[in-house]
C-alpha cells in the first residue's frame, strides 16, 4: 500500500512540541510509540483446507485478534465495520484467516499486480528478518484478486518496491457472505484464507523456517472506500474537486501515522509449539533497547529537516550517555556526518550493541 508515503516533516511538527512538558523522552513523538499488538501463533496439528471457509477444525485452535483499529490508533476513531484474523504455522506455511465484515461487497479488480488497494482490500505486511528492511506485502480483494510486492527498504528511506515478485507457493481462497457487486443485496461480509510458504519469503537461498520463539514482525490492513450505488454499481464518493474521498485505513496494530511502511511499528509474531493458552507475551529485552535506538532516529530525521545535517550531540535530543532498561545499563552513542549516523546502543553487563543508521536498518553485534 503506497497510498500515503510517510512525510517526516509534517509528522514531526504535530509530535515533536509534546516534549517540553513530558516526563518520558518517548514523549517527544507519543503516537509512535504506543505498543505494538502481539500474536502468540500455535503449531497446527492438522492444515487447514484454503478455501475461504473458517470452519475448519485446525482453526479451533487459534484465538482471533482484537478488532481492526484506525491506523493512527487513539487519534481517529475506530472503524464502524469489524475485520478480525486468526493465524496457525507448521514446518511449511504461515495460515492466516480474514473475517472482513461488510455489508456492501465489492471489487473490480481481476488482473494479478494489478493496484489492488483501488478497491476494498485486506493486506499483509511481513519483516521475517525484524531489521525493517527486506519486507514482503500482499493484498487480496473479494474477488480474490493478489498483489505481491517485495521492498528492500521503506519508501521513507528510498526504498524500491519489485513488482515482478511473487509469493511463490501462495494459495488464497476468498469466500463471500452474500453477492458481490450488486448494491441491491444487503450483504454480511467475507471471508479469506491464505497459506504463506515459508520457502516464499524467505531471503536468498536459505529457507527459514521458524522455531520455537522465533518472533517476526507483521502487519495487517484494511482498505475502505466510501461508497454509493450508481446504475448497479459500487462508485466512490468524491469531494468539491472530483477527487475520491480518502480511503479508511483499518489495522491490527496502529501504526500512529498514516503509512504502512513503518515496519517497526508493526506487531509481534512469535511462534510456538506449546499450547498457547498457557503461553503469553512479553516484550523481549532487546525489543526494549531499540526503542531508544527509533527514539534517536526520529530525532535525527527532524535535525536533518531543520539542519540540512546530522548530529552526533544526543544532549541535542535531552538525552543522556546511559539508560537503565530492567535494572540493567546501557550506553548511547551516536557517530554522525551530515549525510550519515549511526546510533547504537550497548548492554555494559552482556556487551551486545544494537545500532540503527539514517536509513532506519537495525542490527546487533558484539
Amino acid at each position: 500500500m503506497k497510498k500515503n508515503i510517510f512525510l517526516f516533516t509534517s509528522f514531526c511538527i504535530s509530535f515533536f512540541p509534546l516534549a517540553s512538558n513530558a516526563q518520558s523522552p518517548f514523549s517527544a513523538f507519543a503516537n509512535m510509540f504506543t505498543m505494538p499488538k502481539s500474536y502468540v501463533v500455535a503449531y497446527a496439528k492438522a492444515p487447514p483446507v484454503i478455501d475461504g471457509d473458517l470452519n475448519d477444525t485446525a482453526w479451533q485452535q487459534a484465538k482471533w485478534t482484537d478488532d481492526f483499529r484506525d491506523i493512527e490508533g487513539d487519534l481517529k476513531p475506530d472503524p464502524r465495520l469489524q475485520t478480525n484474523v486468526k493465524m496457525l504455522w507448521d514446518d511449511s506455511c504461515l495460515y492466516i484467516a480474514a473475517q472482513i465484515h461488510d455489508p456492501n461487497v465489492w471489487a473490480y479488480v481481476k488482473q494479478h499486480d494489478e493496484i489492488v488497494f483501488h478497491d476494498n482490500d485486506f493486506e499483509v505486511f511481513i519483516n521475517p528478518n525484524n531489521t525493517t528492511h527486506q519486507y514482503f506485502e500482499l493484498e487480496y480483494n473479494a474477488l480474490n484478486t493478489v498483489f505481491d510486492l517485495f521492498l528492500n527498504k521503506p519508501y521513507r528511506n528510498g526504498g524500491t518496491p519489485m513488482f515482478s515478485w511473487d509469493a511463490e507457493g501462495m494459495h488464497s481462497a476468498v469466500k463471500v457472505q452474500g453477492t458481490v457487486n450488486d448494491p441491491s443485496a444487503a450483504d454480511k461480509g467475507w471471508t479469506i484464507e491464505i497459506a504463506i510458504p515459508f520457502k516464499a519469503i524467505s531471503l536468498a537461498n536459505n529457507v527459514q523456517v521458524p522455531s520455537e520463539g522465533t518472533l517476526w514482525r507483521i502487519n495487517f490492513s484494511r482498505v475502505e472506500w466510501d461508497t454509493r450505488p450508481e446504475n448497479g454499481s459500487y462508485v466512490k464518493l468524491k469531494n468539491n474537486g472530483g477527487h475520491n474521498l480518502p480511503e479508511h485505513n483499518w489495522v491490527w496494530s496502529p501504526q500512529g501515522v498514516v503509512d504502512m511502511h513503518c515496519p517497526e511499528r508493526w506487531g509481534y509474531l512469535s511462534f510456538t509449539k506449546s499450547n498457547i493458552n498457557n503461553t503469553g507475551f512479553s516484550l523481549p529485552y532487546f525489543e526494549q533497547q531499540k526503542r531508544y535506538l527509533w527514539l534517536i532516529y526520529y530525532h535525527e530525521q527532524l535535525w536533518y529537516q531543520q539542519h540540512q545535517g546530522y548530529t552526533a550531540s544526543l544532549k541535542a535530543f535531552g538525552l543522556g550517555k546511559q539508560v537503565v532498561i530492567n535494572k540493567n545499563r546501557n550506553a548511547l552513542s551516536v557517530e554522525a556526518t551530515p549525510h550519515q549516523f549511526m546510533a547504537f546502543i550497548r548492554d555494559e553487563k552482556d556487551h551486545i550493541t544494537w545500532a540503527i543508521n539514517q536509513e532506519g536498518l537495525v542490527h546487533s553485534y558484539k
